[in-house]
């Protein structure tokens, strides 16, 4: 399978921290199957999911502590890539697996597909606002069969909700009532709604009173090649953003191949404790309005180009998707900076 046109010198989540244990965790990212496993040190391993002998999936082996057999014919791998045991004789030349840096930062597990020693952890998008002190966020994961950059599209653009989410999230009329900006601080990108003036939202229920006037906010920040973090607010109207309801989000999107994406999301409470019928009520609504509303939109939407380039077809700009258009842009820029710095 080709590995497709993706940004190499970036993190992508490999997924979420507790996914990650024991067990050997197959996962395709940008076209490549990597194999993910949990040391006996409490790291993260990544390795190319495929024996140099005979290319099967050494997902589909053992482990023996943190050497990796293969189920074929038995070699053995350690989480570095190095073959250290070879049932047959001695260890053949070229006996290596490639292995991948990774890093685990506010509860996600990163990993770096380019040249390793470009693998600069200060880079990683922060999600540190995802802790607090109840314990770690709400959190899911979906696979979309669309591009990761439709999925940018949908998140960089909320007035999606006002119709996409009548059954879940919907926005009753307050995106019309509110103020969109998008901005650009250094690499990241800010597609904002302020909405001031409008009934208490979705999220402060229990908190304020439904009824109560509110300045409501929702703050998207983008970074490439698509960890978006989503910060929704309110508070009674006229008073400072401190003294708010505010509930953290993060929407990563990992490409799986060319046409499919690894959509991976939290949310925080919006209160510092948990309450078990409330967290099942969340997580049903999240199922709702992410699996079968954005989902099958996104999929539809990515069908209907039959195979053709995004921009060959010709899009229609409305000025409220102006966040997602200029992901997509920034995402081209740094492919060219990436070519650019190959050919020299």
């Amino acid at each position: 399978m080709s590995n497709g046109d993706f940004l190499q010198d970036v993190w992508y989540m490999a997924g979420w921290s507790h996914e990650i244990g024991e067990p050997l965790l197959r996962r395709r990212i940008c076209g490549r199957a990597i194999l993910l496993f949990r040391k006996a040190d409490g790291g993260v391993a990544a390795l190319d999911d495929r024996c140099p002998h005979r290319f099967a999936p050494l997902s589909a082996g053992t482990r023996d502590g943190d050497t990796v057999r293969c189920g074929y014919h038995g070699l053995g791998f350690d989480a570095a890539g190095s073959c250290v045991h070879n049932p047959f004789g001695a260890i053949p030349r070229g006996a290596q697996v490639t292995a991948y840096p990774v890093a685990e930062r506010d509860g996600i597990a990163w990993i770096w597909l380019g040249e390793p020693i470009a693998a600069d952890p200060a880079s990683i998008p922060d999600f540190s606002m995802l802790l607090r002190p109840c314990g770690p966020p709400l959190s899911g994961y979906t696979l979309m069969q669309a591009g990761y950059e439709f999925g940018t599209d949908n998140l960089m653009d909320l007035s999606h909700i006002e119709f996409v989410h009548k059954g879940s999230f919907a926005g009753a009329g307050v995106i019309f009532a509110g103020e969109h900006e998008v901005a650009e601080h250094g690499d990241m990108l800010h597609s904002n709604w302020w909405m001031p003036g409008v009934k208490a939202p979705a999220h402060t229920i229990g908190i304020y009173d439904p009824e109560m006037i509110t300045d409501h906010w929702l703050d998207m920040r983008w970074q490439a090649p698509a960890a978006m973090y989503l910060q929704i607010g309110a508070t009674p109207a006229g008073q400072p953003r401190e003294a708010g309801v505010v509930v953290h989000q993060a929407h990563i999107l990992t490409p799986e191949t060319d046409g499919s994406t690894h959509y991976f999301w939290a949310s925080t409470r919006p209160f510092d404790a948990i309450v078990p019928e409330a967290d099942a009520m969340v997580l049903k609504l999240f199922a709702q309005a992410f699996d079968e509303e954005d989902k099958p939109m996104m999929e539809a939407a990515y069908a209907n180009l039959d195979g053709a380039d995004f921009w060959a077809g010709r899009p229609l700009f409305l000025g409220i998707d102006a966040g997602g258009t200029r992901a997509r842009r920034k995402i081209e820029q740094l492919k060219q900076r990436e070519r650019s710095a190959a050919a020299t």
